[in-house]
């Protein structure tokens, strides 16, 4: 899987890079069919500390997943949006399944 990685308006850490696609590979035992997916990572301004916005978009055959999370640490957001792309992706080939 492909895995293209935004910071929009701060520069990002190898580090963090490297924990986005890590945690981004595991997908595939869930779904093989992932053929990319674009990761951005937000700063918000805002007074609240939870300012740190993670976006997921998924692309498999025939369909676009889409899941943002928005926590304290990058880290944190990234595992939360990674949960619910689980689900999502156990879901979407229980789904193909059903239709074979």
């Amino acid at each position: 899987m492909k895995v293209n990685v935004h910071a929009v308006n701060f520069n990002i850490d190898r580090k963090l890079v490297d924990f986005i696609q890590t945690r981004l590979t595991k997908l595939e035992k869930y779904y093989d069919n992932v053929v990319s997916s674009d990761v951005f990572l937000k700063v918000e301004n805002i007074s609240e500390k939870e300012n740190k916005a993670v976006e997921f978009k998924i692309h498999v055959p025939g369909d676009d997943f889409i899941v943002k999370k928005q926590c304290k640490t990058f880290e944190e957001a990234v595992e939360l949006a990674a949960e619910s792309l689980e689900r999502l992706l156990v879901k979407r080939k229980e789904k193909v399944r059903a239709h074979i």
